[in-house]
């Protein structure tokens, strides 16, 4: 991590922080505080992409439209891939994604941008929610599992749900003899580059592929989006997928192994293995991408973590669209908008301290 870029972002997240006070109350000489002002933003913005963010996304637009009756916000969870490219294309003037635009992608330009993008993007970590591994099999709720063992669940290798693979971490639970069938993304989808990441770093020896936000073995049963592979597993018998935890109700669910205890997806175990990653280095000022370690053995961390962002422009060709962007944006890290998204979501709240970086970088929106 860059300190002194720490230090620069936490400066003017201080400014920010007052800026936004001062906007939403007025204080009289004698003290009180006076009814927040009505809101004088109006306009439409657009934005497209993570499927995984769709509840926390219908939480936040209603939430920052009522607060701002003038205001329309449009978000279409057409996937992140899909999301990015609508991006370069200039088709989206904000985007959520399940992982943030690497290096070779920023060197590029963005249609969506003043100039291209040449002032950079803003790249903000607001979603913070588990990946679990769901699946449906009758009577059966939830199940052990190694890395290894996943791994070979998903790669071909184990492929009988009475495996002794699985069998010898689940005394007590009665198997069925019944074929495995895993469920993956058809579509381009920054929740499956996490996932294969996970793979990738936590099992080297049995998942030998690359991370990648598209689905690396060919075959296998498809679907599109996070509701799309999650529906699939339902109607399905002896089915298996990794999708956002928070729509994975009524499938039994799979606690991992790390360090030596399986760890059941919460929201706030989750959120334990972002705090203790660094950004990556070498990324311009309102960039805040995340590098997760996610072969981590630290106790009480569930490590299949889904990271997703919200992505704008710094500069926009048109001041309004910066001026909606920049509020929208303000909302979902405000306290408020990340409570929202709990309740609708299950996702993990953003800590103070992260916060107060986000804030920085939404202030260089203009």
């Amino acid at each position: 991590m860059k300190i002194n870029r720490f230090a620069q972002l936490g400066a003017v997240a201080a400014v920010a922080t007052l800026a936004l006070a001062g906007c939403a109350t007025n204080e009289s000489s004698g003290g009180s505080t006076e009814e927040p002002m009505e809101s004088t933003l109006s306009g439409t913005i657009g934005g497209t992409g993570s499927s995984a963010q769709t509840a926390a996304q219908e939480a936040w637009v209603a939430g920052f439209q009522t607060a701002n009756p003038d205001v329309t916000v449009n978000y279409e969870p057409t996937g992140s891939g899909t999301g990015r490219e609508n991006f370069v294309a200039g088709a989206s003037q904000f985007i959520g994604s399940d992982r943030s635009f690497n290096d070779e992608e920023l060197a590029g330009s963005f249609a969506a941008c003043a100039n291209d993008g040449e002032a950079g993007i803003v790249q903000l970590p607001i979603y913070i929610a588990p990946i679990a591994v769901a699946f449906n099999l009758e009577g059966i709720d939830s199940l052990n599992m190694t890395p290894d063992v996943i791994a070979g669940i998903f790669a071909g290798t184990i492929t009988n749900w009475n495996d002794e693979a699985i069998a010898s971490l689940n005394e007590g639970v009665e198997l069925p003899d019944l074929a495995i069938s895993p469920v993956h993304r058809s579509d381009d989808s920054g929740t499956t580059e996490t996932f294969t990441d996970y793979l990738s770093q936590a099992a080297p020896t049995v998942w030998t592929y690359e991370a990648d936000g598209v689905w690396p073995i060919e075959g296998g049963e498809a679907a599109q989006g996070t509701s799309g592979v999650v529906d699939a597993t339902k109607s399905g018998n002896g089915t298996i997928t990794y999708a956002d935890s928070s729509q994975v109700s009524g499938l039994g669910t799979v606690s991992v192994g790390v360090g030596g205890e399986f760890v059941p997806y919460s929201a706030e175990a989750a959120a334990a293995i972002v705090d203790a990653s660094p950004f990556v280095e070498g990324r311009g000022e309102g960039d805040l991408s995340i590098e997760i370690d996610y072969a981590t053995e630290e106790a009480g961390v569930y490590p299949i973590a889904l990271i997703s962002y919200l992505i704008g422009c710094i500069e926009y060709e048109d001041a309004n669209t910066a001026e909606l962007v920049s509020a929208y944006f303000t909302y979902v890290a405000s306290p408020e908008g990340q409570d929202a998204a709990a309740e609708n979501a299950g996702s993990a709240p953003i800590s103070e301290s992260l916060r107060e970086q986000v804030d920085a970088a939404i202030a260089l929106i203009g």
